[in-house]
């Protein structure tokens, strides 16, 4: 065992917010799987997390966690710091037109806000499952409109707990992606909308949710969208096409109602849906010549040295 895997509170800055040692992060994830972070470590604010990054030891590596929901932890877990962005880091204020929000207040919280607000333009995140600080960091979008449209600005904590102030440029936004940089921590974030009628947000919202439970397996053990369309094309077709819709591997299975889907049918280990998915990029890759990229992030160990080739 390394001496990261053995590291304990005592070897780390004492903070106003939470330490837990080997939690299980199954529990925290959409998916429902996943080994143990060494240390699960709940902030109390913005400033108690770059209290931390400034005084942890440098050897010990920090992974963020937001709600789990576009993330896939293997069964080994997590090896030093998971930071869990809590209620410390949530809540919005509104200046004019323009949200200001903590980068751990969910997606769907803020489009609802939004709706009280009479503030149009957000609508999409209603479609988009995790956290605002996660939406910054892949450039999430749904339904027509990404953050790279609506965003301001944000405020991130680099790994020695300084913090930078981000502009559109300095993300460089792309699809499914930003240039934020690693180790990074994004804490807030400024997005506009624009005054609008929330009868027509309601309506716009409404369309969303309808569009989703009809298309996406909502109420499953799932992490989202799977792979990312690839220019031109949509993933779910590609996988369609090669056949996969409705592969299993033990209760790992592909989505029968949308196949850009994995979803947990109850005992599913992070390893079979790992597996799964990629025995679905290499039939796509077969069919038609296709590599599918992975959308949702896979992190951690195997258990035990194992793991999907």
């Amino acid at each position: 065992m390394s001496a990261v895997t053995m590291i304990q509170q005592q070897d780390l800055p004492t903070v106003r917010g939470q330490y837990q040692e080997n939690v299980s992060l199954s529990r925290l994830t959409w998916f429902r799987v996943g080994g143990p972070a060494d240390i699960l470590f709940t902030p109390a604010d913005e400033d108690d997390l770059a209290h931390f990054l400034a005084e942890r030891p440098e050897d010990v590596p920090v992974s963020i966690l937001g709600v789990g929901s576009n993330m896939l932890v293997r069964d080994g877990g997590i090896r030093g710091v998971v930071v869990k962005l809590g209620s410390g880091l949530s809540g919005y204020r509104m200046d004019g037109d323009v949200l200001h929000a903590g980068a751990a207040t969910p997606d769907m919280k803020i489009a609802l806000a939004m709706l009280e607000e009479g503030i149009g333009g957000l609508e999409f995140l209603r479609g988009v499952p995790g956290t605002l600080g996660g939406a910054v960091k892949m450039n999430a979008g749904a339904y027509g409109t990404e953050i790279k449209d609506v965003f301001v600005a944000a405020i991130a904590l680099d790994s020695h707990g300084h913090r930078h102030r981000l502009k559109a440029e300095d993300l460089a936004f792309d699809y499914r992606h930003s240039s934020l940089p690693k180790g990074w921590i994004v804490t807030r974030i400024a997005l506009k909308g624009f005054k609008d009628d929330p009868a027509k947000i309601a309506e716009r919202m409404a369309d969303i949710s309808e569009n989703r439970a009809e298309s996406q397996p909502t109420k499953a053990r799932t992490g989202g969208s799977t792979f990312k369309n690839p220019e031109g094309k949509k993933a779910w077709e590609l996988i369609d096409a090669a056949g996969c819709r409705g592969l299993y591997l033990g209760d790992a299975q592909v989505s029968e109602q949308h196949c850009n889907f994995l979803i947990n049918r109850g005992r599913a280990t992070a390893a079979d849906l790992e597996e799964l998915g990629n025995d679905v990029r290499h039939r796509v890759l077969a069919h038609s010549g296709v590599d599918l990229e992975w959308e949702i992030r896979i992190v951690g160990e195997p258990l035990n040295g194992g793991g999907a080739a």
